[in-house]
């Protein structure tokens, strides 16, 4: 692959690299590309993914962040043999689809998790239907979310929920800060799944729902599935492939 497109975050390090990069090899246009190269952040690179699925171009990420979990380490040398020579990961976002008070419908895709919140000083009463059957008539809570195994380890895995291995087909379905049903701890569920969330009490207990960045406020009823019509392609250098991070989480302490 030796036509590389190159976005970079705004972020001084992540501009001054891109400087770099263009300075010792030929970058050329997204519409010329055969590979996309992201300088920045987990988040700038989410946004790369949101924005630049539809190309169905591999995407290779370097760390001009701060944590970086998604991202290859920074560096100016052999860029075109690490891209080479780089083990591709699959991911497969989720489709939400919201509908507000008004009567309006939502659609949007996230690849960490698809998240419903409480937007006042009361708990949220919702109520979980998988697969068309009511699985659970009244979750009260602060809110609940449906993660992939890819986003297993950032707001699901801070509320609670399970850390999912990338290529185990499930998908978390995780409480946050539930009340009742007290020991109710969330649920793995298959990734054919269709989960759909019921505001009990609109009017008096409103409802966020997010996908990654996209929010909308006065939810009163969302569904996420699994969109595998949609997948992309993610690079990472050998030894370090997200199958291999996510794993290593689990034995971080």
């Amino acid at each position: 692959m030796e036509r590389i497109a190159c976005l970079a975050s705004r972020s001084p390090l992540a501009l001054a690299g891109f400087e770099t990069l263009k300075s010792r090899y030929n970058l050329v246009p997204l519409d010329e590309a055969e590979v996309i190269l992201a300088l920045g952040g987990d988040g700038f690179l989410l946004d790369v993914l949101h924005e630049q699925m539809e190309r169905g171009l591999p995407i290779y990420g370097m760390n001009r962040g701060t944590v970086g979990f998604l991202m290859n380490e920074f560096g100016e040398d052999d860029l075109l043999e690490r891209i080479e020579a780089a083990e591709e990961d699959v991911l497969y976002p989720l489709q939400m689809i919201a509908r507000t008070t008004d009567g309006r419908e939502h659609e949007a895709i996230a690849f960490n998790e698809v998240s419903i919140i409480r937007y006042s000083g009361q708990t949220a009463n919702i109520r979980l239907d998988i697969d068309g059957r009511i699985r659970m008539e009244k979750l009260i809570c602060d809110g609940v979310l449906v993660s992939t195994p890819a986003g297993s380890t950032a707001y699901n895995f801070s509320a609670g929920g399970p850390i999912i291995p990338i290529g185990a087909q499930v998908l978390a379905l995780t409480p946050v800060s539930p009340f009742r049903p007290r020991r109710w701890h969330g649920a793995l569920l298959p990734h054919t799944a269709e989960i759909e969330f019921t505001n009990l009490d609109p009017q008096k207990r409103p409802l966020g729902a997010s996908a990654d960045s996209f929010e909308v406020s006065n939810a009163v009823w969302v569904k996420v599935r699994e969109e595998r019509s949609k997948p992309v392609r993610v690079l990472f250098d050998p030894g370090h492939s997200l199958e291999d991070r996510i794993f290593n989480e689990q034995f971080a302490y």
